[in-house]
């Protein structure tokens, strides 16, 4: 089964697909992270997309299929992270799944308030050096503003500032919305009851959203708790 993680910055995907993959032997494939591997080990497809990025163009979405088809060999259960980001590459996955005889991709919808995510992601604080991260509600440091082990200030990033933020999730809102409408047809692949999506809340406790994830790919609630 190939599951497709669909969901705002914030909302836990990442948090979910390594419980899954830890718990019940799923193997999480980030395009981000191919990318970055084959860049790193110099690979006739990394060389091309670092091309592609040297003149400052998109990788374009055949370089990145041909790279997920190869992620894809021999790999029975998978979820998809940060990929597809849009209708045709949505499709370019199907009829690559479809050549190689392999069922449709089901896809789990992370339904979060946007207040929420707004919530979560403002409030975040870094200490730089060492990558901990705090959060003003949630996590605060022990004296505000500042770093528990070195007592170093901790800095507020960029993609943290609200006004990012909003745009981060006007970005996601506008990309997804046709993926959701795409995978939310009945079809006959018997991969997920009804159609292909199915929308978790993804506002609330780890092993409750789990149990909702597990529920939805076939696999006993127990491997994820």
């Amino acid at each position: 089964m190939i599951l497709i993680f669909l969901g705002p910055p914030g909302a836990g995907k990442g948090t979910q697909a390594q419980l899954l993959e830890k718990k019940s032997g799923f193997r999480q494939i980030s395009t981000g992270d191919l990318l970055r591997a084959h860049r790193s080990n110099k690979t006739e497809l990394g060389l091309e997309a670092q091309g592609y990025m040297d003149r400052g163009e998109l990788v374009p979405d055949d370089l990145i299929i041909r790279m997920m088809e190869r992620e894809l060999d021999g790999v029975n259960d998978a979820i998809l992270d940060g990929f597809p980001r849009t209708v045709a590459q949505a499709t370019a996955l199907d009829e690559l799944l479809q050549r190689k005889g392999r069922s449709l991709p089901g896809a789990i919808l992370f339904d979060v308030d946007d207040r929420v995510l707004m919530e979560r992601l403002a409030g975040r604080l870094t200490h730089v050096a060492s990558g901990r991260t705090y959060h003003t509600k949630f996590n605060p440091p022990r004296v505000a503003g500042h770093d528990d082990v070195t007592n170093d200030l901790l800095v507020q990033r960029d993609d943290d500032k609200e006004e990012t933020v909003r745009k981060r999730l006007a970005t996601y809102h506008d990309q997804t919305a046709p993926l959701v409408k795409f995978y939310d047809r009945s079809d006959a692949s018997g991969m997920l009851p009804g159609n292909r999506l199915t929308t978790v809340n993804a506002f609330g406790e780890i092993n409750a959203i789990a149990a909702q994830i597990a529920a939805a790919a076939g696999v006993h609630p127990g491997v994820c708790s």
